[in-house]
């Protein structure tokens, strides 16, 4: 994730030294087909900019690499407004509007997967999933364990690779999208703004050091709450605990690596913040269901 991240950090650099106006995210379109497209998209925008309505033209699916964003439209019968974090999925509905800010952060990057309606009704068809022309009802998938597959790989695409199997990885996102989406429960209301606001700083500082020492203590102190009201605030905000955030984090970061380079596991593993190989390989197998060896040779 280094180059996703330093070239997200140039993108902010130039936006800051030229004090150019607020401007929309700049797009490279890196595969397309019958039906179907995948961008890169790099956000300069921030806390200073004003928040422009814009419209989902086709069916949308959203990885977020880096950074963090609110995410405001209409799921469910309701406006909501949801944070965005690195791992999550962005969905959006043809023809919805929908709402980006930056309120408490400047930039983000998302692979961007794009969808003409009806091919994306086909492929949700054919995964056992009919989604009959209703929808996405949620605005937002949390970072959960069957996605970090997917996103470590499109992750390691986009680092490293001029021969990623962009298509595949579409259908996939369709397929496990549409199942994990009608698994979830809509959620409570949206969180207040002070409670977006905190918990962006906290997933901040986890992008800052993500292989560093990042104890309860510490995040909540960054967010400054309470450990027990950090807790509470941050599974409510991004769907899942700080501990599996950052664990989770640095698995798909290890993943990505492992895809492409061909260093030693001992040393991916402590450079993503494990200090044992043998936990390294533990929680490895949990996450992606296979060892860190048998990825490597899977992905490689």
């Amino acid at each position: 994730m280094a180059k996703i991240a330093v070239e997200l950090k140039q993108a902010l650099a130039r936006r800051a030294a030229t004090g150019g106006a607020a401007c929309h995210p700049t797009c490279r379109v890196l595969a397309r087909g019958d039906g179907w497209a995948v961008e890169d998209l790099i956000c300069a925008s921030g806390p200073q900019d004003p928040i422009f309505e814009e419209r989902h033209c086709n069916v949308s699916i959203a990885m977020v690499l880096a950074g963090t964003f609110q995410y405001r439209g209409s799921a469910n019968g309701g406006i909501r407004n949801e944070l965005m974090t690195p791992g999550s999925l962005l969905l959006g509905n043809a023809g919805h509007n929908f709402e980006v800010g930056h309120e408490h952060a400047a930039g983000d990057r998302c692979l961007s997967f794009h969808f003409v309606p009806e091919y994306f009704e086909r492929i949700a068809r054919d995964a056992g999933v009919r989604k009959s022309g209703r929808g996405f009802r949620m605005l937002r998938l949390p970072p959960l364990r069957e996605l970090s597959s997917l996103i470590a790989r499109a992750s390691a695409g986009l680092e490293y690779s001029s021969d990623t199997p962009w298509e595949e990885l579409s259908v996939e996102l369709v397929a496990a999208t549409v199942r994990l989406e009608r698994g979830i429960s809509s959620g409570a209301e949206s969180a207040p703004p002070s409670a977006i606001a905190r918990v962006t700083r906290s997933v901040r500082a986890i992008e800052r050091r993500p292989d560093g020492a990042l104890g309860l203590g510490g995040l909540a102190r960054e967010a400054g709450l309470s450990p027990y009201h950090f807790l509470r605030t941050f599974e409510r905000l991004t769907g899942i605990t700080p501990h599996q955030y950052v664990r989770r984090a640095r698995l798909r970061d290890a993943a990505s690596r492992l895809a492409v380079e061909c260093g030693k596991v001992l040393d991916i593993a402590y450079d993503c913040g494990f200090g044992d190989v043998s936990n390294f390989n533990r929680a490895f197998r949990n996450e992606f269901g296979v060892s860190p060896l048998k990825f490597r040779r899977r992905e490689l």
